[in-house]
């Protein structure tokens, strides 16, 4: 151990783990709350008392962020009350159910969806992955090899854009806009989309043990809506809107918030009945996990920085070794990620970012977002992992995250590979 831990700053990074980590697993704390009881001891123990406007502070640090995931969970909960995520799942299905490799990479990216349009795991697995779980197994994948594509879809999904949570995170850290980011992005995830998709989705559907009976009782019962134009207009709204802000930025500037919540509004034209205030509170209920997560990280990472201890760790990497840095980023975000995917963005991926200036900024923060995202299948949390067992009826989450080993290191080598390549593609796009 390096003789800088033993410095004042070194102490209270390992007193704010520390707290963090027994109020999360021994008193099994809900994590927003576990961060916030680190924040505050390590504000008494860095001697800054009770800092209750940082505590504030930080606790909002991340408004933005809040309001993108709480009005893309309301789009999402609008969409699938609409009818269309099983409209379309089931169109995918029956149009490529002969051409096998189609079919796979079409399921994957049917997975990512929400992940892409929320920025959480969670609601990937919940949404399109309890959709299309039963689906796989009927076509000839095992339960355990089910769950482990969900985990594995709702994790690039959580880091493809438009919305990348741990993205903006780092963004957030380090003052840069998240703008640019859309193809770094797909750069990241889509090659692994089709990767994953052909190892782990082709070889079960093709090996001859398909449930033609069960299928078409699934196809059915999900083509309870047909699909019309306007079964399709929150989606066709929301690509506008997202279009007219990339390519008229003077005339229009509404912002992610308001362009998910129009979006949503434009549901009620889809032809279709659904509550319009359950499905809002359902979608705030099932948002609420996350972001209280970012508050209690804002919270953490607020008084982090006020006593020291970010500037500390950000100098830590910067003393390390070119190698030692990428091991310990292919190494450590994961790990830290097991408190919090987020956590890990923003605890490690900025001091990371700022250890890489001399690579391209965008292209390394979402890379180093790619490799955050792998705390979603660390235990003892392993949200991904677990929510996509109980979604298949698993009850040994053990077995699902076993099968998530190799594609997670394909994950962590591909981030690293991305960081290293960020000149050049940076001098193709940029």
């Amino acid at each position: 151990m390096s003789w800088a831990w033993f410095w004042p700053e070194g102490f209270y990074t390992i007193v704010m783990i520390f707290v963090f980590a027994f109020g999360a697993f021994a008193f099994k704390l809900p994590i927003a709350v576990a961060m916030a009881f680190a924040a505050i001891v390590g504000a008494a123990v860095g001697g800054a008392g009770f800092p209750l406007r940082h505590l504030i502070e930080g606790e909002f640090g991340y408004l933005n962020t809040i309001m993108v995931i709480c009005t893309a969970m309301i789009f999402m909960k609008v969409v699938q009350k609409t009818g269309l995520l099983d409209a379309l799942s089931a169109w995918v299905i029956r149009k490529f159910r002969h051409s096998p490799v189609i079919l796979s990479v079409g399921i994957m990216i049917i997975i990512m969806l929400p992940g892409m349009i929320t920025g959480s795991s969670t609601a990937a697995v919940l949404t399109t992955g309890a959709l299309v779980s039963p689906v796989l197994i009927t076509l000839g994948l095992s339960k355990v090899r089910a769950a482990a594509v969900v985990s594995m879809g709702a994790l690039l999904g959580m880091i493809a854009p438009p919305v990348s949570i741990p993205a903006m995170i780092i963004c957030a850290g380090v003052d840069i806009p998240y703008v640019g980011f859309a193809i770094p992005l797909i750069i990241c995830t889509f090659p692994l989309a089709v990767v994953f998709a052909l190892t782990m989705i082709y070889p079960g559907i093709t090996s001859g043990n398909r449930d033609f009976a069960a299928l078409e009782k699934h196809l059915f019962e999900m083509e309870r809506n047909p699909l019309t134009f306007r079964l399709f207009l929150p989606v066709i709204v929301l690509v506008a809107l997202f279009a007219a802000e990339q390519f008229l930025p003077g005339y229009v500037s509404l912002g992610m918030p308001l362009i998910f919540l129009i979006s949503a509004l434009s549901g009620l034209f889809s032809g279709t009945e659904w509550k319009v205030i359950d499905t809002i509170t359902e979608a705030v209920d099932d948002a609420l996990p996350v972001m209280g997560i970012l508050m209690g990280v804002g919270m953490f990472i607020q008084i982090m920085t006020l006593i020291g201890v970010q500037g500390f760790i950000v100098v830590s990497a910067l003393s390390l070794p070119s190698w030692t840095l990428f091991v310990g980023i292919a190494v450590t975000m994961p790990l830290f990620g097991a408190v919090s995917s987020f956590g890990s963005a923003s605890v490690l991926g900025v001091p990371f970012l700022l250890a890489l200036l001399n690579y391209n900024s965008i292209i390394v923060a979402s890379a180093l977002s790619l490799i955050a995202s792998l705390g979603d299948l660390m235990p003892p949390t392993a949200l991904a992992g677990i929510f996509a067992a109980q979604v298949v009826g698993e009850e040994n989450y053990f077995r699902v995250l076993k099968l998530c080993l190799l594609p997670g290191l394909c994950v962590a080598l591909w981030g690293l590979a991305v960081i290293f390549m960020s000149p050049t593609i940076a001098g193709w796009l940029f």
